[in-house]
């Protein structure tokens, strides 16, 4: 696959973070509702939800992205941020109910980085396709997600250089910064762990082709008996905060807050809060959470499209280990370039599902097309 001119035009870099992966359970999500309100607004979240700072809080992270699904609570943020603020919470939770590590809240033993890539102008489909292809057929393991500024693509840090080479080598510039160089085996903190990202190189032996690719994504899929689940009733909208002027900032960020507050202590369906230090916060929510953030002496405080919206289909990638690699570039190139007529769609990776988001009027043929069989036949 020729690799695409706007793409090559993109600002491709990473990150300055180190990331960890958190997964919690929703039976626990009231548990740990404290913990996230304090890493999404430090200092500014009381017992009760109550917002009392009104400081740039959005831009303190290099990366944050909170996510809530039908499936978990996944949260990526810095490593050291995710021991100090959740560790102990996991700690006493097990310590309380004795329960084994797989019905507990968890923080990845792997160390993460994300690679940022704005202005790529082309279908949000298409640019999952694009972005994820090259690391897919190097083996190399992700998480993809899509916000309305950016796409991000998280990965091992111990496969950092590994990444580098195979976009560059598929035409992709990254910015010339030593971050994007750094030697990544100096990053790890995980010697000892058995993963096979511990040396930065696949299991096996990558697919050679994505015709391979997807057989082996959809193959792997049906051993572990992981089908599609369509939640039609929910309703989701990509917006932005908007980029907020000297006169209008104040309102602007408590509108933002008390929002986002008010939507995560009221338990939602679907949400996906990304903040980093150089954009305004990325949202996708159910369409139903949008009042929440009307203010009274407030603007609209949201961008984008609200009127229109997509529909989730989830994957339960919980019996997968976390180095499967091609999932989302083989679920991708299912619906984008698959074997039925093109379908739009956008992703959304959680530390143990994945989230395709269709229009409505796409949603049967999504279906349709993720349920073919492993080489894309129609199965009798």
């Amino acid at each position: 696959m020729e690799q695409s001119s706007l793409l090559m035009s993109a600002r491709v870099h990473f990150l300055e973070a180190q990331l960890g992966l958190i997964h919690i359970p929703l039976d626990q999500y009231q548990h740990y509702l404290p913990s996230i309100l304090r890493l999404l607004f430090p200092s500014a979240a009381g017992p009760n939800g109550d917002v009392c700072n009104r400081g740039s809080w959005a831009n303190r992270h290099a990366f944050l992205n909170v996510s809530v699904t039908s499936i978990e609570c996944s949260i990526v943020c810095g490593k050291d941020v995710a021991e100090d603020l959740f560790r102990p919470v996991i700690d006493q939770a097990v310590s309380l109910t004795g329960a084994d590590g797989d019905q507990c809240a968890s923080i990845s033993t792997e160390d993460f980085v994300v690679i940022s890539v704005e202005g790529a102008g082309m279908e949000a489909g298409q640019r999952v396709l694009e972005l994820t292809s090259p690391l897919a057929l190097a083996g190399i393991s992700l998480f993809f997600i899509t916000t309305y500024y950016s796409d991000f693509i998280l990965v091992p840090a111990k496969a950092k250089c590994q990444v580098v080479r195979a976009l560059e080598t598929r035409g992709f510039a990254f910015e010339k910064s030593s971050e994007s160089y750094v030697n990544s085996s100096a990053h790890h903190r995980n010697a000892s762990s058995s993963s096979s990202l511990s040396s930065g190189l696949p299991s096996t032996p990558p697919p050679t082709n994505m015709v391979e690719l997807q057989a082996r994504t959809f193959g792997l899929l049906n051993r572990h008996s992981i089908v599609p689940m369509v939640h039609s009733e929910i309703r989701l909208v990509q917006c932005g905060g908007r980029n907020t002027n000297p006169e209008t900032f104040v309102a602007d960020e408590l509108a933002l807050q008390h929002g986002l507050t008010k939507c995560l202590i009221y338990w939602p369906k679907f949400l996906s809060v990304t903040l980093t230090r150089d954009e305004s916060a990325g949202l996708l929510l159910e369409k139903r959470l949008l009042p929440n953030f009307d203010l009274v002496g407030s603007d609209n405080v949201l961008l984008g499209a609200t009127e229109d919206y997509l529909i989730p289909i989830i994957l339960n990638l919980e019996s997968l280990p976390i180095e499967a690699s091609g999932i989302v570039c083989g679920v991708a190139g299912r619906l984008v370039d698959g074997p039925l007529h093109p379908i739009e769609m956008t992703y959304l990776s959680t530390a143990r599902a994945g989230t395709v988001m269709v229009d409505e009027c796409d949603l049967d043929s999504a279906m349709q097309a993720l349920r073919l069989g492993v080489n894309g036949e129609i199965q009798p």
